[in-house]
């Protein structure tokens, strides 16, 4: 009986050392939280801590592939060629090898990789590989590292600030002097 009761003990112990290493229990400063019942739980909801009962469910946020301008650019500008690959979460486009009627023994195949969705000059990575084959299917596949390869990602990059400017013309609001914040439209000019 005490050798239960010892090991229940220390189970418990060792249970509550767990947890404590763990870091489930954080002291916290009360100045970080305003003491209004209200405006705590509004800060817990903003944060993503809060738990709502008898409350609508929201939508997500989902960030579509059409609304990413790189990718949209990118698909515009090989939307000639057939694709292998287009992965948007994955952040990689491949294509399947094209060629087009004057060079029947030539082809290229494009990957494109994102590496962040913003539209800056390293946003992307391009990879040309070009396949000459001879009359009896001997083919060699080498990558392009010449012109061609800064030509598309310039040319992707060009449409995708076109793209990102659109979108923020299309979401600007208009200002309004003495809008919120100013009383009676009097301003200090």
């Amino acid at each position: 009986m005490k050798i239960l009761f010892f090991s229940l003990n220390l189970s418990i112990l060792g249970l509550f050392l767990f947890l404590n290493s763990c870091g489930i229990y954080r002291p916290v400063d009360a100045k970080e939280f305003p003491p209004e019942p209200d405006k705590r739980v509004q800060k817990n909801i903003e944060e993503g801590r809060g738990m709502r009962l008898f409350q609508k469910k929201e939508g997500g946020v989902f960030d579509f592939a059409s609304s990413n301008p790189l990718w949209r650019a990118s698909l515009d500008t090989i939307n000639f060629m057939p694709l292998l690959s287009a992965n948007y979460s994955g952040g990689i486009i491949i294509t399947d090898w094209y060629s087009d009627n004057s060079a029947d023994n030539e082809s290229i195949k494009i990957t494109i990789r994102f590496l962040t969705s913003e539209v800056r000059s390293d946003a992307i990575k391009v990879t040309i590989f070009r396949k000459d084959c001879n009359a009896e299917n001997n083919c060699s596949i080498y990558q392009e590292d010449g012109d061609l390869t800064f030509q598309v990602k310039k040319s992707i990059l060009k449409k995708a600030a076109l793209y990102k400017e659109e979108k923020i013309k299309k979401n600007r609001k208009p200002y309004s002097p003495g809008g919120e914040g100013v009383s009676g439209g009097t301003t200090i000019f």
